[in-house]
């Protein structure tokens, strides 16, 4: 693996943008692995400050697209696939959850054991967590297992935000949730691959924001969530 692009999908972001860009500008500097990076930046139409300080800040990623109407994750997600040109898809949050401290983790599996997709796991790790919402970690769990029966994949944590693909992947199947269920829906598509796929879980460090402090997820998208896996497991080939 020579090449990673990040994707991160932004929407009324403006306490965590700057922060997240320069985090993930100063840890791709770190990094042992010799690998050229691009940083996209997809403004999901947000209402606050966040796409005046990406204006006057362009210099911590490499393109920005803006989206004219709020679309959701997965559309913007979608858009930054468009946009992207490197070997390896990374899909960070810009909430601040997700931190780029996980990166090498994340990307050691392409390098050593010539992964396909590499999610992050929140449960199986030993790397620092914010303990939060209980109902949040059962819904996690609840979603995961079914997810999981209709796969059979053995993931511990499906709707985790840190995922990763080789780029190649992606051409062999159409997107088109644009909503939080995007998670669900590249799961799915990736496990129906008729060519063997090499998935990795890797743990991760996590923390967690609650709502005061602009957590977007809700009880609506965990039914979301379960709507697509039936969408994508058994009503859509």
């Amino acid at each position: 693996m020579t090449s990673v692009s990040i994707i991160i999908p932004v929407f009324n972001e403006e306490k965590t943008i700057l922060t997240i860009l320069t985090k993930i500008k100063a840890k791709i500097n770190q990094l042992k692995f010799k690998i050229n990076f691009e940083v996209i930046v997809v403004d999901d139409c947000s209402t606050d400050n966040t796409n005046t300080l990406l204006k006057k800040n362009s210099y911590l990623y490499d393109y920005i697209i803006e989206i004219p109407k709020n679309k959701g994750k997965g559309f913007a997600v979608n858009q930054g696939l468009l946009k992207s040109s490197n070997e390896v898809i990374l899909i960070q949050d810009a909430d601040l959850e997700y931190l780029p401290e996980n990166y090498e983790n994340l990307i050691k599996p392409f390098i050593e054991s010539d992964a396909d997709v590499v999610y992050g796991s929140r449960f199986r790790t030993t790397e620092v967590n914010r303990v939060i919402f209980f109902w949040h970690y059962i819904a996690n769990k609840l979603i995961t297992f079914i997810s999981n029966c209709f796969s059979n994949l053995n993931l511990s944590d499906v709707e985790v935000g840190y995922k990763l693909f080789k780029k190649k992947l992606l051409n062999d199947i159409t997107l088109t949730e644009n909503s939080f269920g995007f998670e669900i829906e590249i799961t799915h598509k990736l496990a129906k691959l008729k060519k063997k796929t090499k998935i990795f879980e890797v743990g991760i460090s996590y923390y967690a924001r609650d709502y005061s402090e602009g957590k977007k997820i809700g009880i609506k998208d965990a039914f979301r969530a379960i709507y697509c896996i039936l969408k994508f497991s058994i009503f859509k080939k």
